[in-house]
């Protein structure tokens, strides 16, 4: 029986014993922080093999163990030792393998998770760079599609503008020159040039709206407003253009509908949809407005005879600028309208989709209720 003030001496020696390898270890560590994981785990492979020794050391020194023991004791802790040395570089060249199979995919163009089975910690970082490669993908489409939305919107502008331009100044030489000089033509004149101004009007305030919603500054102003009100305006400000074509035009929305929105912003979403539908469908066509309620949801759908989107142009309609088919394709016109009509649903929380549809194409707008 060992003697209780002989133990706490035997405690305190292995202890400071092991405090030294320790610290020795982590300096050794710390000069190795740069290195792999392999060699730091055999350092700290060898430092545990070291405190456990030098634990004996002191048990001997003190005359706890005869010459028979301590050699006993020193065979068995150096052979446990080598073995948790080897098993330390196996685990070290493992983990060292799967660092490279996931720095390899890292590398790849694509990343995929390494289909070898990882420990769970590079796992774990593998999904999540998966995840992150995802977004980074998903922010890069959304950029190439900008920047396509982008070109075609200065093709358009550098295309659209320069004919009314040319022509405003085409009249404005003739009659600078006198080169028309009868008081019917020059009022001609006069009244033409007002229509292409306010053409060019219109389409500085489109781009001016576009900009404001790419840039998020577009500001609502909420309120409570019936959605046959905005659909009545909408209509009752096309009938003019719905006449001269010869284009039906009805409307059919549920009273008492309400919704919290910018009467405004969403009053110009609507006349752009139903201008665009006018636009696009033929004489004796019709086009058809329709409000209701649908999952909760205000659902307003306008319902054209363009004789149908193809297909491959239906996920494009809502970008700006794109025309399509000019003939088939709602939106074809200055190509900002239907943009402008999505920012502006967006910005209220809602959503806007297009749909063939019968004759023609069906659009249509979903908002959240006012209770």
């Amino acid at each position: 029986m060992i003697p209780f003030e002989d133990l706490l001496w035997v405690v305190f020696y292995a202890a400071l014993a092991a405090f030294v390898v320790a610290v020795v270890a982590l300096g050794a560590l710390y000069g190795l922080r740069g290195r792999s994981v392999a060699t730091q785990l055999i350092v700290v492979g060898a430092a545990t093999v070291l405190a456990t020794i030098s634990g004996i050391l002191v048990i001997s020194f003190m005359m706890l163990l005869n010459d028979h023991d301590r050699s006993v004791v020193l065979a068995v802790v150096t052979s446990a030792g080598l073995v948790a040395m080897a098993v330390s570089v196996l685990l070290g060249r493992r983990l060292v393998a799967a660092n490279r199979t996931l720095v390899e995919a890292v590398r790849a163009d694509r990343f995929r998770p390494p289909p070898v089975r990882l420990p769970a910690e590079l796992a774990e970082l593998s999904r999540e760079l998966e995840a992150a490669y995802d977004r980074l993908a998903a922010s890069h489409a959304r950029e190439q599609a900008l920047e396509t939305s982008r070109r075609e919107l200065v093709a358009w502008v550098s295309h659209d503008l320069r004919t009314p331009l040319a022509g405003l100044r085409a009249m404005a030489e003739a009659l600078e020159d006198e080169v028309v000089a009868d008081q019917r033509t020059v009022q001609r004149y006069h009244g033409r040039i007002r229509v292409e101004v306010e053409r060019l009007t219109e389409m500085v305030d489109d781009l001016f709206e576009l900009s404001r919603i790419h840039a998020g500054a577009l500001r609502l102003s909420r309120e409570r407003v019936g959605l046959a009100d905005l659909v009545a305006e909408a209509v009752a400000g096309a009938e003019v253009l719905a006449r001269a074509k010869g284009v039906r035009l009805r409307g059919d929305v549920r009273e008492g509908l309400a919704v919290q929105v910018d009467a405004g912003e969403l009053g110009r979403a609507l006349r752009n949809l139903v201008v665009n539908a006018i636009r696009h469908t033929p004489s004796d066509g019709t086009v058809e407005i329709i409000g209701g309620i649908r999952g909760g949801r205000a659902r307003v759908t306008v319902a054209d005879a363009c004789g149908g989107i193809p297909e491959d142009d239906l996920p494009r309609v809502f970008d700006v600028a794109f025309r399509g088919e000019a003939a088939r394709t709602p939106g074809g016109g200055a190509g900002l309208g239907l943009a402008i009509a999505r920012g502006i649903v967006e910005a209220h929380a809602g959503e806007i989709g297009v749909a063939n549809d019968g004759p023609g194409c069906r659009f249509e707008v979903c908002l959240p209720l006012t209770v």
